[in-house]
């Protein structure tokens, strides 16, 4: 089959490589109709991930159709037409019963090897490093999906693949992201980094009872997008965005604060920017609704902020976040491609 594959630094291919097979009997075997690149496939890109090796197949946005199933998985058929979370989780472990899916404890064969870096390790991921599992990503023709009678959904008739594939990752993240906000209705919600994810925050957070949402970044097509989602945008390399938060606040301050920028962001772009990183190489970062910093560990960051991103145990509550939205998350997408490999 064919498939996008990385070969270190800024290198990425399209090539052929064997087809996934049924490797237990939870497995299922997906064909790719839809899959998206995330912005963290840039931390890959950019070589900040370790333990990637040459030849790795990319991709942990996936959705397609069920093209063969292990003996033990009742759940799923051939023919049905599925979303992947990027998580992949057992469902029966201390994390998966108690809803905390991104902290499996089974489903990551090497993490003993992510323990060493963070101290504890998350599930595995599709196409994210071997310190993460190994597994072969969604940015391909076919993918193997193990533990698929508890991650995947079926799609339910009616949606196409564009409306619900943004549902195996950063929806539900940007969603999440606005419902920790604990909103009761009537705030104001500062949202940091317009991207797809930041977008899907700005949508959810008004969604969930934001008065007023401030969008912050400097690209103007993203800005553009957020004040058409209503939010009041400001760029951080005109103004200083402190002053005009408190301006806007009239000196309150913004009752929630959401850090969508990622790991890479422009250093020498603001001050900001240069505390953002370093908030990333010590993990340190705010909590609660008050500026104050505090060490963390990344699986705590990986529990806490995607643990309901699992969206096989949420669909219920984000089919309804998408028509309550008002609008399909397909009006995100700026460009299609299809895989083709050079001869």
């Amino acid at each position: 089959m064919k498939a996008l594959t990385w070969h270190g630094k800024s290198d990425v291919r399209c090539e052929s490589v064997p087809d996934p097979k049924i490797q237990d009997g939870r497995d299922a075997i997906i064909k790719v109709t839809a899959c998206a690149i995330c912005g963290s496939d840039l931390h890959l890109f950019d070589g900040i991930m370790p333990t990637m090796e040459r030849g790795d197949v990319l991709g942990h946005e996936t959705m397609g159709e069920v093209v063969e199933v292990g003996k033990d998985n009742k759940k799923l058929k051939v023919g049905d037409r599925v979303v992947v979370p990027f998580t992949i989780s057992c469902g029966e472990c201390f994390f998966c019963k108690n809803g905390f899916y991104s902290g499996c404890e089974r489903s990551n064969p090497n993490a003993k090897e992510a323990e060493k870096m963070w101290g504890h390790s998350p599930a595995g991921l599709f196409g994210y490093s071997h310190m993460l599992g190994g597994f072969a990503g969604g940015q391909a023709e076919y993918m193997r999906v193990p533990y698929a009678d508890m991650g995947p959904y079926k799609v339910p008739e009616g949606l196409t693949d564009e409306q619900v594939l943004f549902l195996s990752d950063i929806f539900p993240t940007g969603y999440m992201a606005a419902d920790f906000c604990n909103l009761k209705g009537g705030e104001t919600v500062a949202v940091w980094g317009c991207g797809p994810v930041g977008q899907f925050a700005i949508k959810s957070a008004f969604l969930l009872g934001a008065e007023r949402v401030i969008a912050i970044d400097t690209v103007p097509e993203r800005l553009a997008l957020a004040q058409q989602s209503g939010a009041t945008t400001l760029d951080f390399m005109k103004e200083d965005i402190y002053d005009r938060i408190q301006e806007l606040t009239k000196g309150r301050g913004a009752d929630a604060c959401i850090d969508a920028v990622g790991t890479e962001p422009q250093t020498k772009a603001s001050l900001d920017s240069v505390m953002d990183r370093i908030k990333v190489a010590t993990f340190m970062g705010t909590t609660g609704h008050m500026s104050c910093a505090r060490p963390f560990n990344a699986a705590e960051i990986s529990a806490r902020s995607r643990s309901s991103a699992s969206t096989a145990a949420c669909w219920t509550r984000f089919r309804w976040a998408a028509r309550s939205i008002g609008a399909s998350p397909s009006e995100w997408r700026r460009h299609r491609f299809s895989i083709t490999c050079r001869s």
